[in-house]
């Protein structure tokens, strides 16, 4: 299963022949818990989104604007869940007694997210394991709900309109150079 997951991307082919259009919502799973959760770092989120956007070049099935929109959904809803994971959770891990976890670490996150949280939150999406660690940090920091929301959904835009883009051209000037073959 590991190994499935790990490798994705090299999967999808297999997966739309298999599951037709249940590809959008796998898809949507599979983006939505990886922001969704600090546990799923280990997601291929930034080669997956350039897979797809390669194979929404040349499957007809897979349309690159409702790709693009309903993995936005689910990266945006998945940092929300995330940051709340972190809001309800985040004290709960720090403790007095606790050995890596201790209450001024809370205390300085919360002044880093007062301070630098937008450009965290925004930059995050691009850096896997930050990505699925930084919504639980804003959330266990205190971060705003209004100015986490802003940079939540400027970077999900971004992440999945540059890669998807960048994927989805890669696939059109490799199906070009094939067919001038």
């Amino acid at each position: 299963m590991l190994d499935f997951l790990l490798h994705l991307e090299q999967l999808l082919p297999t997966l739309l022949e298999n599951y037709g259009l249940w590809i959008y919502a796998i898809l949507f799973l599979i983006i939505f818990a990886e922001t969704g959760s600090v546990f799923m770092f280990f997601l291929p989120g930034d080669s997956l989104l350039i897979a797809i956007g390669a194979l929404c070049s040349t499957a007809e099935s897979v349309h690159l604007h409702y790709m693009g929109v309903l993995l936005f959904i689910a990266s945006v809803l998945g940092y929300i869940v995330n940051y709340y994971t972190g809001r309800v959770l985040g004290f709960k891990f720090f403790h007095e007694h606790s050995r890596w976890f201790k209450p001024e670490y809370i205390k300085k996150t919360n002044h880093y997210f007062v301070k630098h949280g937008g450009k965290t939150i925004l930059v995050a999406r691009f850096v896997p394991f930050v990505r699925s660690f930084a919504p639980f940090a804003a959330g266990a920091g205190h971060m705003k709900m209004p100015v986490f929301m802003l940079y939540n959904i400027l970077g999900g835009w971004i992440w999945i309109a540059l890669l998807l883009g960048m994927g989805y051209g890669a696939g059109n000037l490799l199906s070009l150079l094939i067919a001038s073959f």
